[in-house]
């Protein structure tokens, strides 16, 4: 099949999901979103850190225009959620201060990471630990708006996409952080799945019963990474180390569906659906896996204002780190009506309407 005919087919798919995915509007009152620079909506333009991406051409396909912080092109994997969700697009929390959107907020921070001090380099950012804190203070606000603020948090879905930083910006930073010396990837893997429990049984703890897990791409091949290989190719020792904490966060899941039987978790299994485009990328009409789209920077974003490349929407990286909005609409797609291959033990869609 020719690689326009292949477009035309996925988006096709992707409208009807959309269009599926509307008569669950009224199912979920709101997402809350806690992440990284993967679905962070606007969060980092506020504080005094590195991590922006409050400038051109991050946002140049966003539909609402301007660059408004996503770490991409356009849609971020939550953006497309919401899409498919029939629900607005998220207000980032240090925009909202104390005042919530009827489709919820944003938490997600660039280059936070499940341990507080991942990213410390990179200046201000919210941990995992300090999201959880941020989305408590806002309890009191959808106490005083809702009436049955049980039914509401028990309705709403949590979005937890988090891990990789603590790679990228920890354990694989060598020359900054002693995690490597101090801990075998299989322990660190440990180390990482027991912080990120208590924040989710915290977040459970006061009302949530719905919580997505995004399990950690393959960032053995994404382009910065990839810079550090033989020959451009994947760092299979990376998605070793990946694979280890996937894993584990899997039989998280497991686990606290047994322990917790009036709560639903679910594992979206990032790195098969990233792996599948980037080793059989002209079923979804990519023809750059290797490298991003934008002109990249010294740090590996996109450059001070510079042309991106034509035709983003045949590759799967934005930048060094991010993938494009076409990938986030395969991601979401997966996520919202995939298999258990994608996600686990059920999709999206089934769990909107527990």
């Amino acid at each position: 099949m020719a690689i326009a005919a292949i477009v035309v087919v996925v988006a096709a798919m992707l409208l009807l999901s959309a269009a599926a995915g509307r008569s669950a509007t009224t199912a979920v009152p709101a997402l809350f979103v806690f992440g990284d620079s993967l679905v962070d909506d606007g969060n980092d333009n506020e504080l005094s850190c590195l991590a922006k991406a409050n400038f051109f051409p991050y946002g140049i396909d966003f539909p609402q225009g301007a660059a408004t912080g996503r770490f991409c092109n356009g849609k971020t994997f939550v953006d497309a959620l919401c899409d498919l969700l029939g629900m607005d697009y998220l207000p980032p929390f240090t925009t909202t201060s104390s005042l919530l959107s009827g489709a919820g907020v944003n938490y997600a921070s660039a280059a936070g990471g499940i341990l507080d001090e991942t990213g410390q380099h990179l200046g201000e950012r919210f941990s995992l630990s300090q999201q959880v804190l941020n989305w408590e203070s806002n309890l009191e606000t959808i106490r005083s708006q809702t009436r049955d603020v049980e039914g509401y948090l028990a309705s709403s879905i949590a979005i937890m996409v988090l891990g990789s930083n603590d790679y990228i910006n920890n354990y694989l930073l060598t020359s900054l952080y002693d995690s490597a010396n101090n801990y075998s990837p299989e322990d660190y893997a440990d180390l990482l799945i027991n912080h990120y429990t208590r924040q989710i049984l915290a977040l459970h703890s006061v009302g949530l019963r719905k919580f997505v897990l995004a399990g950690v791409g393959p960032l053995g091949c994404i382009p910065s990474v990839r810079a550090s290989g033989s020959e451009g190719q994947c760092v299979d020792e990376v998605n070793q180390m990946v694979g280890w904490f996937n894993q584990r966060l899997r039989s998280l899941v497991d686990q606290l569906n047994t322990n917790h039987p009036g709560a639903t978790f679910i594992y979206g299994n990032t790195y098969n659906v990233i792996y599948d485009m980037l080793h059989n990328p002209n079923y979804y009409g990519f023809t750059v896996v290797d490298r991003g789209c934008c002109r990249l920077g010294a740090d590996g974003t996109c450059e001070a204002y510079a042309e991106p490349c034509d035709r983003r929407e045949q590759h799967v990286f934005w930048d060094a780190y991010h993938p494009t909005q076409a990938a986030n609409l395969v991601l979401a797609q997966r996520a919202f009506n995939g298999t258990q291959d994608h996600v686990y033990p059920l999709n999206l869609q089934h769990l909107a309407h527990l």
